[in-house]
């Protein structure tokens, strides 16, 4: 008897059509949630919402934004990497929640390997920038003033670990400056230091940087980006100063749980590749000085290394990869 039930369910098998999954033909099939690791209307949440807005044209379904701030980007990252695998929970995140906050904290719980990459969203370069009153309007005249008085200038950011403290240590490394940190608890408050003379540079993002450069209210020496900035044309890049090293962006990326279906991957790739290429997406970037990007999921996991190679060294060389 025991022969005959396998044989019948071998025969069985044999002649049942092939399932095909779920995901490969109907997905999404509802709506998929976005868990962004900070609060709403900051940078992180503007880009998040920007791209979100744009899916369901590309989708066929709503896709909604979860806001889980905390930690440094801790809470919702590692809520995300914790996630079902099934394409309907997602993440938005920046090179700091992706990329920083693990190495600051040992026990975050979460990295890069915990996400199946999806594609770059956005990147918003960085720009540095100076009090007007000080005398210097080059990178070269800056690092030339800095040697001249070691320990003399200060840089202000919104805090340790940022990525405008490690980017300004990374140029304090590379041009072999002596610089002092001054932080305080916001990038707000350290663009208004160098506004009010308590400090003499910042490193900040073009978006809010733009409007004060304009007024004559700080002076932008140079751009952390591959090309020069549209609203900033003017401004050379570093890479045009001799230090092509010093790229540094604020970026976004759109992530999956790890082991989510190859299949939903690419489809959620070609859709995001598409929103950020329709115009209101591209004519929203403009306006906050950032780039749309896109590319493959490998692209994003190529680009996630080579950032973790560029930070990783900073950290350790200032002891903040801890609790």
């Amino acid at each position: 008897m025991r022969r005959i039930v396998i044989a019948a369910v071998a025969l069985f098998c044999a002649a049942a059509p092939a399932v095909t999954p779920a995901f490969a033909d109907d997905y999404p099939s509802r709506p998929i949630r976005v868990i962004v690791p900070t609060p709403p209307g900051g940078p992180v949440d503007t880009m998040a919402r920007l791209l979100t807005n744009a899916l369901p044209a590309e989708l066929g379904q709503n896709v909604i934004v979860e806001n889980k701030p905390g930690a440094g980007n801790i809470i919702g990252s590692k809520a995300a990497a914790e996630a079902e695998p099934d394409g309907y929970t997602l993440h938005v995140t920046s090179v700091s929640g992706l990329v920083l906050s693990p190495m600051l904290h040992a026990k975050a719980g979460y990295d890069a390997s915990s996400f199946a990459p999806i594609a770059l969203v956005t990147e918003t370069p960085q720009v540095l920038v100076v009090d007007p009153k000080l005398p210097v309007k080059s990178v070269a005249e800056l690092v030339a003033y800095a040697k001249a008085h070691p320990g003399k200038l200060n840089y202000s950011t919104g805090g340790i670990g940022t990525l405008p403290h490690l980017t300004a240590e990374l140029f304090k490394s590379i041009t072999g400056t002596n610089i002092v940190h001054v932080p305080y608890k916001g990038g707000h408050l350290a663009l208004n230091a160098v506004m009010a003379g308590e400090t003499q540079l910042t490193f900040d993002t073009l978006g809010t940087s733009l409007p004060l450069v304009r007024a004559g209210k700080v002076r932008a020496l140079a751009i952390g980006a591959k090309t020069r900035a549209a609203g900033m044309p003017d401004v050379p890049t570093m890479a045009e100063q001799g230090y092509p090293q010093l790229t540094s962006g604020a970026w976004t990326a759109l992530l999956a749980p790890k082991g989510t279906p190859a299949p939903i991957l690419a489809k959620l790739n070609a859709a995001t590749n598409k929103a950020l290429k329709s115009a209101a997406v591209q004519g929203t970037l403009d306006k906050l000085g950032a780039t749309g990007l896109g590319g493959t999921p490998q692209e994003l996991a190529d680009y996630i290394k080579s950032e973790r190679a560029k930070w990783g060294p900073i950290v350790q060389n200032l002891h903040l990869n801890g609790d």
